[in-house]
């Protein structure tokens, strides 16, 4: 089987988990607060990855750049709490479509706080794509909500964690990136969660364990899938995301995506696909070994 065939297989189940995590979270924030949620997904992530944690040992924690490490934790703190918001509140599908704008916030970053070149090209691309998000939330037509702007600000935080990684992976390992990011979360995530607690039953701490797996397994595939293939391949069957969400919120939760959020998130989606495409040329061929 080929790379790209490969990569968009293993996209393929990733989106299926982390719709599976969306239904999950959806489903307890009946009784959970979200920021108490992004508590538990990230205690259970952390007791699931321990076994791997210790077998890569002390070594793999040394880090020079432990600020940084605090910085991108942090970030994406902000991103899961503000996403486990819009989870609860608005319908799924529209989320997801708001999310998509992530990498257009990272590019958009990437121009003004790390002086890299933007083409007029990617710049109309980029425009084009948060009037795609512009198109889901008709402002001044519809009401603008938090539960809205809850999903943007995930997509921003998001893109500004993206940034941070483009930064630490010139110096640090990818498992020590990752390590950090998991042994942070944890104890930075309980102070938001202390403000809102409450005891989960045994039923919802069964829920929250199973969101911790459903949510590693989701990151397997995903890291397989940019293994396997350059990302310009596999980015279009992410686009796959928005079904299972469409799907998944008709299903248990009887939403139904009305046509704004589908034309818009078409249009992101689009800027998006466009944007990966020159950046990828912009790189060139990859290094000869």
């Amino acid at each position: 089987m080929s790379g790209p065939i490969r990569g968009a297989l293993w996209i393929t189940l990733a989106n299926m988990f982390f719709t599976a995590m969306a239904g999950i979270i959806r489903h307890v924030s009946a009784d959970i607060h979200p920021f108490e949620i992004a508590f538990f997904r990230a205690l259970f992530g952390l007791i699931l990855m321990a076994p791997w944690f210790l077998r890569l040992g002390v070594a793999s924690v040394r880090s020079r750049r432990v600020g940084m490490h605090v910085c991108r934790a942090l970030f994406m703190l902000g991103a899961a709490m503000a996403w486990f918001t819009a989870i609860s509140l608005m319908p799924i599908a529209e989320v997801t479509a708001l999310t998509f704008t992530t990498p257009l916030f990272a590019s958009l970053g990437a121009a003004l706080f790390l002086a890299e070149k933007v083409g007029l090209r990617r710049a109309v691309a980029i425009g084009v794509g948060f009037a795609g998000a512009m198109i889901i939330l008709r402002p001044g037509v519809e009401a603008l909500t938090m539960p809205a702007m809850a999903a943007l600000a995930s997509a921003v935080f998001g893109a500004v964690g993206m940034l941070i990684v483009k930064s630490l992976s010139r110096t640090e390992s990818p498992a020590t990136i990752v390590i950090y990011v998991g042994l942070l979360l944890t104890p930075l995530s309980l102070v938001p969660a202390l403000f809102v607690w409450t005891t989960p039953s045994l039923e919802a701490l069964a829920w929250l364990a199973a969101l911790g797996l459903v949510a590693n397994l989701g990151h397997m595939p995903f890291a397989r899938a940019m293994a396997s293939a350059d990302a310009t391949a596999i980015l279009p069957f992410d686009f796959l995301k928005l079904f299972f969400s469409a799907t998944m919120g008709y299903l248990l939760f009887a939403e139904v995506p009305d046509v704004w959020t589908w034309i818009g998130a078409t249009v992101i989606f689009g800027a998006v696909l466009y944007t990966a495409r020159r950046e990828s040329k912009a790189a060139g061929p990859p290094p000869a070994k």
